[in-house]
């Protein structure tokens, strides 16, 4: 078999074809999916390993201690050629890898040949592609869960050990130094407890990851900007706890962490960093400093690790074993997310190339994985692409002047819901109307005021005084209508589904990046509706995670619909679906990060979760079964002691400190289309931004893609942001 290995006198490093170890009572032999490379403590390794002798010895001073001992009792020659032995041999790299079981040992019962399992330990969790692994070294993967987040295992107990010697409670504040891999993790770990963080690291790229993952504020260590959050979360006390996730020669973060911790706070130290503890502000102060020892109680102890000694779980609540298990099952749930950590997956024939890569800085990376070959994954969740989207400024219209507008179509929808008001919106001219047949034409011209009816799309195109089309046709051809719309210079309104595709959706995004022209709204309404948005004001801020609801109550479509023609048009919630997913994404103030979707057999009935970075959940019930009489749209979304119910726009109600219910609303229901269109129309005429990012009207397509990708997969799909 194969194992990466390193020379420590010389620095090489080699992928060795090595004995396969055999399997021993008491472990498993794991055939190796996806490992890891962490790239704190294995790139210091791998650095150390390339230095001088002297510099070898300026950077190991325990090992040079105990080099004199043994100078003391076995001579000079004696120990120079023990430790010339020792630093001229290769030694083994890696300690946190996901795999399946190829061989039980003699006293192994929870596993069975062919489960996958997650594995630890710098000598059993190897870059390699066989591993022997004890009983408390390994955990079984959960249902669902990918190889390669399961691969996470070790370093995520790691940050487990180090939050818990931390002890947050809930409403605390916890300041992070250091945003690398483990302060990632730490920082999730500590927003899944119901702990307010602020993150410190000098890479801006590290702070915004560390914000998209929960982090209330993260920013240089010299920039006044922390100083500045944590006066303002914690009312100027300073923080609750410190987190020291950081490496180095620097005493920069013992006497941040002095500075920004609250009297009698808690500093935990987790990283090899230095520590020369400034005495007067940690005596003033009386500050807890601990510890925190790798994955957890066990660790070192070779009756534990070797032998498979439990300890009581009533005396010893978290050991290794344990916190790997509770680690996984936290990514399982959603409420870790380290997809967003994975900066590069190298094949394992490629592990020198990439340790060099990372090592001289070309691949710059939180995580590195290791794919080995041949191997099924075989809980890998398929994967949907959200592209990127760079937005440009636009130029702002002269004063004064209408925005001229023209449809591409004119069907129900568009005459009953977006033409009546538009037609009594002041500075709006209605230019032109494109239909396919001469008389839909001539109807709406009649009926809304339009200056002219065609059936020539490129003549409307081509007319430079029109600012924005209008595309409300069928669902097939939004997507093509919307990149010839983009290409033409003209700004689009297009009514939801952008593309039924993934190459529909890249063929517009092709669009906006040959022409320039970024200015493109959804028809995605709901956000705009008045009732959801008092009731959003009125729920406030949240600190924690989401549990929404959503209940939509589609029922049947009538026969001989256009929207059964599936096999054209997308399915029925394609169509329509990315409207409650757009609403959920607006009030959870974030983009999905994967969904996960179900429908029972025997008609259109769908249940589609979405998770999102800070581990809030969002629950889509798409039925078509349910009593005509009931309301089609209700909403629930709770967090922070707090409830937001809405009654299908017609009522809507928040429970908190103080209760707020709205008056019934007499009329019609309002879902937000007349402040939808009023949002459009001012950024044509401004050239202010559009009512929506472009970023989210691509995440909420992508998500909506995702249902059906799911559905035939039968698994979570990932939604991989694309950089």
């Amino acid at each position: 078999m194969k194992q990466v290995v390193q020379n420590y006198k010389s620095g090489e490093l080699a992928v060795l074809d090595v004995p396969e170890p055999g399997c021993k009572p008491g472990g498993v032999l794991v055939r190796t999916a996806y490992s890891l490379i962490s790239t704190g403590t294995e790139m210091m390794k791998v650095s150390e390993a390339g230095m001088s002798m002297l510099g070898k010895a300026r950077s190991r001073p325990d090992q040079v201690a105990k080099v004199m001992q043994s100078v003391a009792t076995n001579g000079v020659p004696a120990t120079y050629r023990k430790v010339m032995g020792k630093l001229d041999s290769y030694t083994p790299l890696g300690y946190s890898l996901c795999g399946v079981v190829e061989q039980v040992g003699a006293g192994i019962d929870d596993v069975k040949v062919g489960d996958l399992v997650a594995c630890a330990g710098n000598e059993h969790a190897l870059h390699a592609e066989l591993n022997w692994v004890p009983k408390n070294l390994y955990t079984p993967v959960p249902d669902g869960l990918a190889p390669r987040h399961a691969a996470f295992g070790t370093v995520g107990s790691i940050a487990m050990q180090g939050v818990r010697q931390g002890e947050p409670q809930l409403g605390e504040v916890a300041l992070v130094i250091g945003l690398g891999l483990i302060g990632q993790l730490v920082v999730q770990l500590l927003t899944a407890s119901g702990a307010r963080v602020v993150g410190v690291d000098p890479d801006p790229a590290r702070c915004e990851l560390a914000e998209r993952l929960g982090a209330a504020a993260c920013g240089d260590p010299e920039s006044a900007a922390v100083e500045a959050a944590v006066a303002e979360l914690t009312d100027g006390h300073g923080v609750d706890q410190v987190y020291l996730a950081a490496g180095g020669g620097s005493n920069q973060p013992v006497e941040l962490a002095a500075r920004l911790c609250r009297d009698r706070g808690r500093v935990v130290d987790i990283g090899k960093c230095r520590l020369d503890l400034p005495w007067n502000a940690y005596y003033e102060k009386e500050l807890d400093v601990r510890f925190s020892r790798s994955y957890g109680p066990g660790r070192y102890d070779p009756e534990y690790e070797l032998q498979g000694r439990d300890y009581p779980i009533g005396y010893v609540r978290w050991t290794e074993r344990r916190n790997l298990a509770c680690f996984l099952d936290l990514v399982a749930r959603g409420r870790v997310d380290v997809e967003p950590l994975v900066s590069h997956i190298a094949d394992f024939d490629d592990a020198v190339e990439t340790y060099r890569s990372l090592k001289d800085g070309d691949l710059k990376a939180v995580a590195v994985l290791f794919r080995y070959p041949e191997q099924e994954d075989r809980a890998e969740a398929p994967a949907v692409a959200v592209p990127a989207v760079s937005v440009k400024p636009s130029p702002a219209r002269a004063g004064g002047k209408p925005v001229r507008l023209a449809f591409v179509g004119a069907g129900n929808y568009a005459t009953s819901m977006l033409l009546p008001h538009l037609a009594r919106r002041d500075g709006v001219e209605l230019s032109t109307v494109v239909t396919t047949t001469a008389l839909s034409g001539a109807n709406a011209q009649r009926k809304f005021g339009f200056a002219e009816a065609t059936t020539d799309l490129d003549a409307v195109l081509g007319d430079k005084s029109v600012d924005a089309v209008f595309v409300v046709t069928r669902h097939s051809s939004h997507a093509d209508l919307t990149r010839k719309a983009l290409l033409a210079g003209k700004a689009v309104f297009v009514e939801k589904p952008l593309a039924l595709t993934e190459d529909d959706l890249a063929g517009v995004l092709a669009a906006v990046e040959e022409s320039g022209n970024d200015r493109l709204q959804v028809g995605f309404n709901r956000r705009f509706a008045p009732l959801l948005t008092e009731a959003k004001e009125r729920f406030g801020d949240r600190t924690g995670p989401a549990s929404l609801r959503y209940l939509v109550n589609a029922g049947r479509l009538q026969q001989g619909s256009w929207y059964l023609q599936q096999g054209t048009e997308g399915s029925r919630f394609e169509g329509e679906g990315g409207h409650f997913i757009d609403t959920a994404s607006w009030l959870l103030e974030a983009d999905p990060v994967s969904v996960y979707a179900l429908a029972p057999s025997g008609n259109e009935d769908l249940q589609v979760v979405l998770r999102y970075p800070d581990g809030s959940t969002a629950t889509i019930s798409y039925v078509t079964t349910g009593a005509p009489g009931f309301p089609k749209e209700t909403l629930d979304l709770v967090a922070d002691g707090k409830v937001l119910r809405l009654d299908d726009f017609v009522r809507a109600s928040v429970y908190g400190r103080k209760r707020w219910v709205s008056s019934r609303l007499p009329k019609a229901r309002d879902k937000g289309q007349n402040a939808e269109l009023a949002a459009f129309v001012k950024a044509v005429r401004t050239g202010g931004p559009m009512p929506v990012p472009l970023q989210s009207l691509v995440a909420t397509t992508s998500a909506t893609l995702a249902v059906q990708a799911g559905l035939a997969a039968g698994a979570p799909v990932t939604l991989a942001r694309a950089l």
